[in-house]
């Protein structure tokens, strides 16, 4: 296990480096240049400035969705259980665009986003426990109500596009998710957030194991799955409300990572949370190097300084590919 988190840390290094001179503004030389104690005036702010709160933004946001990923899946016992299926998702962007719309919050504005996407993604699990609550904690219940509320809440956001049809651009940033323009506040906002609802999510990963074997197993050995359960989607709901509160809705991030976690750490969550925080920084920062690089290249080929590749879209593509693959070799499989 030591040398996996090795490892990974030094993966996430990489990634980190990578990223750090993948982006336009000036050249990846000039990059290690200021890294190095050089560089102008210019080249120190693009890089500390933008750049620098970018990768770490993007770092805890991957932590954070792949951790409440593996929370999720474990609680309801649902290998395509995803942060989607609290409704925190859907909620969050909602919150977002509606404050947006109204000429409350805007990109220029991180703390009042923040708040917004946050009231929206509580807003939306509320409603998945008010709808789920006669099920008592049912797991097959929670899913399947979690996916009708979040169909709600994506119409709810296509109305506010249709009564505000200048507010696509924002709307399309959210549902694809995205690390363009995150600054200093932003990493400010979300690292306590994190780091607080991280450590109770590991303190319920002995709870969690548990529940993974059922509920029966649970209630042999005195604990309440019921009220375990209810404090494990209120960690998933927050760390999804964070990281969806600073970079959009990534998607299948926070779907398929915890399978990774669970294949290479093994099915003990106090070990498998933390790999699946890891590995959710290395697949959100890696990807976000990629887009940069695609971007940069594709720029050039097209001719337009303009052309941007948000990150959601490479997660989306290859979390797709990737989830057919796990439904393909677990067809049948509730866990």
């Amino acid at each position: 296990m030591t040398r996996r988190f090795t490892a990974l840390a030094a993966l996430a290094v990489v990634c980190a480096g990578v990223e750090l001179v993948a982006g336009r503004g000036m050249p990846p030389g000039a990059a290690w240049d200021v890294l190095n104690g050089g560089g102008d005036a210019t080249e120190r702010h693009i890089l500390f400035e933008l750049r620098l709160p970018r990768l770490l933004v993007a770092l805890c946001a991957g932590a954070c969705l792949a951790m409440a990923g593996l929370v999720l899946q474990s609680a309801l016992r649902n290998p395509l259980a995803g942060p989607e299926v609290t409704g925190v998702t859907p909620g969050a962007v909602l919150g977002a665009v509606t404050a947006t719309a109204l000429g409350l919050a805007g990109w220029d504005s991180p703390l009042a986003v923040v708040l917004a996407a946050c009231a929206g993604g509580c807003a939306g699990a509320a409603l998945l426990w008010l709808l789920a609550g006669r099920g008592r904690g049912d797991p097959a219940q929670t899913a399947v109500h979690g996916v009708l509320v979040s169909a709600v809440l994506g119409g709810l956001t296509a109305m506010v596009l249709l009564v505000e049809p200048g507010e696509l651009g924002s709307v399309v940033q959210w549902l694809v998710g995205t690390t363009e323009g995150r600054v200093w506040q932003h990493w400010h906002l979300l690292w306590p957030w994190a780091l607080v609802w991280g450590v109770a999510a590991w303190l319920l990963a002995g709870p969690l194991t548990l529940l993974r074997c059922g509920d029966d197993i649970a209630l042999a050995v005195g604990l309440s799955a019921r009220r375990a359960r209810t404090l494990a989607l209120l960690c998933a709901v927050a760390l999804t409300a964070g990281a969806v509160a600073a970079v959009g809705a990534l998607g299948f991030v926070g779907l398929l990572v915890p399978h990774l976690a669970v294949a290479v750490f093994g099915a003990d969550l106090r070990v498998s949370l933390p790999g699946a925080a890891l590995l959710g920084a290395v697949v959100v920062c890696g990807a976000d190097a990629a887009a940069q690089l695609s971007s940069r290249l594709l720029a050039g080929a097209l001719g337009s300084g303009r052309l941007t590749l948000p990150v959601g879209a490479l997660t989306a593509c290859l979390g797709a590919a990737l989830l057919l693959v796990v439904v393909r070799r677990t067809p049948s499989r509730s866990f």
